[in-house]
């Protein structure tokens, strides 16, 4: 068992500079499907982007459609109806890992980082829950039509080896490990992590696309010129990254912005680059599409990225974060949002400052009081990882639209 072990826990983070080591010769591939497990199969190295899903082994019963090598040429979520939740590697979704983007059309990448955090600490644990709970995301979505698993072929690359007491050196560590990322064609989709992570990985997405536009949801704009002394953390992101340049300042939208602050007129900052802010209060009791509407005609058709903070949602819903504000955003106003971004030209996403031991875990409120039971944990189950899953889809849809007509995602 050591073995087995010691062999997927280096292909989740490759010993010494995780996503910065020596690209491998071949793709390599951890099996998160595991019916009747040896260590012959637990590895499955190929040439060719074709085989890369050579690491699901075949299905236990006979025609069915569970994932495997024989049956799919793309990565897919095992089936719980054939596979048990808790068994198996614990990466997103249960899809495979491999130790680099090659090949690649999208990459679920994890950033354990909270060196950069001005309150609570915690979000360099975000990644490894949001993965342990996606084991409930499935394959297909109903209510949308997406089947992104059959046009696209995904992964879970690992984590970057960020350095926890080097905070301006996590951050060149995470521009060096994006642009091999954005370099292969991929497109990262990304665990935090506090909001810091966002200014390196803005650096080598702009290297490639050029300053890019912006759908920033947050209880906080993150301008900040600074704070005891320093210019970097997670509360001056957007203000470094406008400085730099790597931000189409005219296409840049926050939304949920809410909460006290130090200065009279806090928002200034963002008007003056151009930024359209969207207090929360704009956003109480009432549904986003609209706002959508106009969002997608103000950022056209040129490379955007979407940056969500879990502190946007009302902390009745995500209480498992940094800095907390009442009075915010819904789980089903942020699906509008992420679901309004469908049809834009997305090069990159992220999902920060989730914080899981904020959250209570293990207890359900009573359901003759609520109408139904709610998971402590429901912010990041629910929330955060069909958070992630809605990334993935935006990708589908930008590129595919399933047959019968154009669903809306």
């Amino acid at each position: 068992m050591r073995p087995l072990l010691w062999a997927a826990c280096s292909q989740l983070l490759p010993r010494g500079a995780g996503l910065c080591a020596p690209k491998l010769a071949g793709t390599t591939v951890v099996t998160s499907s595991h019916h009747s497990l040896q260590p012959s199969t637990l590895l499955a190295t190929s040439s060719s982007p074709a085989s890369a899903s050579a690491g699901f082994l075949q299905p236990p019963v006979p025609g069915s459609r569970a994932p495997s090598c024989w049956s799919s040429g793309f990565n897919v979520p095992p089936s719980a109806q054939l596979v048990a939740r808790p068994a198996g590697v614990c990466s997103m979704m249960k899809l495979p890992v491999q130790a680099s983007a090659e090949g690649l059309d999208v990459a679920f990448v994890g950033v354990p980082l909270d060196t950069g955090t001005s309150n609570r600490p915690g979000a360099r644990f975000g990644p490894r829950q949001i993965r342990a709970e996606s084991a409930m995301l499935r394959r297909f979505h109903g209510s949308t039509g997406a089947a992104p698993f059959d046009s696209l072929r995904v992964a879970d690359i690992g984590d970057v080896n960020v350095n926890l007491y080097n905070l301006p050196g996590s951050c060149r560590l995470i521009r060096r490990s994006y642009q091999r990322i954005v370099a292969s064609g991929c497109v990262p989709l990304t665990l935090g992590g506090d909001h810091t992570i966002t200014y390196p990985i803005l650096q080598a997405l702009a290297e490639k696309h050029g300053p890019v536009g912006l759908v920033h949801v947050d209880a906080h704009t993150d301008t900040g010129a600074g704070a005891l002394g320093e210019k970097i953390y997670h509360g001056s992101t957007f203000r470094r990254c406008a400085q730099e340049g790597l931000l189409d300042c005219a296409r840049v939208v926050q939304i949920g912005i809410r909460g006290s602050s130090y200065e009279p007129d806090p928002h200034k900052y963002s008007r003056e680059q151009g930024f359209r802010v969207v207090l929360a209060e704009e956003c109480w009791m009432k549904s986003l599409e609209p706002l959508m509407r106009e969002v997608r005609v103000q950022l056209g058709d040129k490379p955007m990225y979407i940056s969500f903070d879990i502190d946007g949602l009302d902390p009745a819903y995500a209480p498992g974060t940094g800095t907390p504000e009442i009075a915010g955003l819904t789980p089903a106003q942020a699906l509008e949002i992420i679901r309004g971004c469908k049809g834009l030209n997305i090069v990159g996403c992220d999902l920060v400052e989730v914080a899981p031991m904020y959250d209570v875990s293990g207890e359900s409120e009573d359901a003759s009081e609520q109408g139904k039971c709610w998971h402590r944990q429901l912010w990041v189950k629910a929330v955060g990882c069909t958070q992630m899953s809605s990334f993935f889809c935006l990708v589908f849809f930008r590129q595919y639209s399933p047959s019968g007509g154009k669903p809306t995602l």
